[in-house]
């Protein structure tokens, strides 16, 4: 797949928070204007789509709503940027519903994690369009770790150049209907090395629960020649994430995986560093390919941006570990 990158958005831009998952109506009212404050303090203007706030019995909307506003985004010309107001569990819903050429043809920056994992790769595999795995809106509305988050996402979706990834000096559990200053803060370990090595690839993956649910469809991305990002939420564990990477492998093109970071876990899900290498090192598929893991991304904050269809390189070193991500 050739990968066509978005053109970067800049102050005055227009911002659109749609809901492609759980509505914005879930998300607290004091959370909801610490983010419209924050993404006017970057110079963008905010606008929400016409469906945002419907909720119902799944504290979604109807597919015909999610639809009519993603559909809307793409093609209103003042909207240069996307991004959904938090994850949830059925954007997949969407995704035989989805006019392709609109977002083909109207290339725009699209941001977010967790459940829009699934949006980000179907999008790449069905349209070229690289979008942004990072912060969401509801992430935008929190107290902590703010500043680390923000550089990353202007360096990704607001700059140009490569970046070089920097570990955040401390890091907390993303639980986001729990009072955000109610965390307890641990310093950071930073990278560490499961197999050394170095290597370039398409960036590819986010939430792995999420992405497996695509295996078997034709919106499930090309394998061959990526840099693997994965992480899990809260609901994971040992085994489910276990199972699920096993999975993953077994998929066309799995053999031609050049190199895999993993996001860090949150601490409910009991996943140490020992067990996760313990998992990585006893499968086949990963034994010749660099893997870093402990990266600052996924369900802990702060979080970094990555492009889904862009270009990394990661250096497995014990000396120092790095992770260069391509802004374009």
């Amino acid at each position: 797949m050739l990968s066509q990158y978005p053109k970067k958005i800049k102050a005055g831009d227009n911002i659109r928070i749609i809901a492609p998952s759980l509505s914005l109506s879930a998300i607290d009212k004091k959370r909801q204007s610490t983010a419209l404050q924050r993404l006017t303090q970057l110079g963008l203007t905010v606008s929400f789509g016409k469906h945002v706030f419907e909720i119902d019995e799944f504290d979604s909307s109807s597919i015909q709503s999610r639809i009519a506003d993603l559909h809307e985004a793409f093609l209103d010309p003042s909207v240069q940027a996307i991004m959904p107001a938090i994850g949830g569990f059925n954007s997949i819903q969407l995704l035989m519903h989805i006019d392709w050429e609109i977002i083909k043809s109207h290339p725009k920056v699209f941001c977010g994690f967790s459940d829009v994992s699934t949006l980000h790769n179907a999008i790449y595999s069905q349209t070229g369009l690289v979008t942004y795995s990072g912060p969401d809106y509801a992430v935008f509305g929190q107290q902590l770790h703010y500043t680390y988050t923000r550089y990353y996402f202007e360096q990704c979706v607001m700059n140009d150049g490569p970046i070089t990834i920097r570990q955040s000096p401390e890091w907390s559990d993303f639980l986001w209907y729990i009072n955000p200053n109610d965390r307890v803060r641990t310093p950071n370990a930073g990278l560490k090395v499961i197999n050394k090595g170095i290597a370039k690839g398409t960036s590819m993956g986010g939430n792995l629960s999420t992405l497996t649910l695509l295996q078997g469809t034709q919106f499930f991305p090309d394998l061959r020649n990526t840099i693997l990002f994965l992480e899990d939420d809260e609901l994971t564990s040992a085994v489910n994430f276990d199972r699920d990477l096993e999975s993953l492998l077994m998929q066309p093109g799995a053999e031609a995986i050049k190199g895999l970071v993993v996001g860090r876990f949150q601490s409910v899900s009991n996943i140490s560093d020992d067990l996760l290498k313990k998992m990585l090192v006893g499968k086949k598929q990963l034994q010749n390919i660099p893997i870093i893991i402990g990266a600052d991304f996924g369900h802990t904050d702060p979080k970094i941006t990555f492009p889904i269809g862009g270009k990394a390189t990661i250096q497995a070193t014990n000396h120092k570990p790095s992770i260069t991500i391509d802004a374009h």
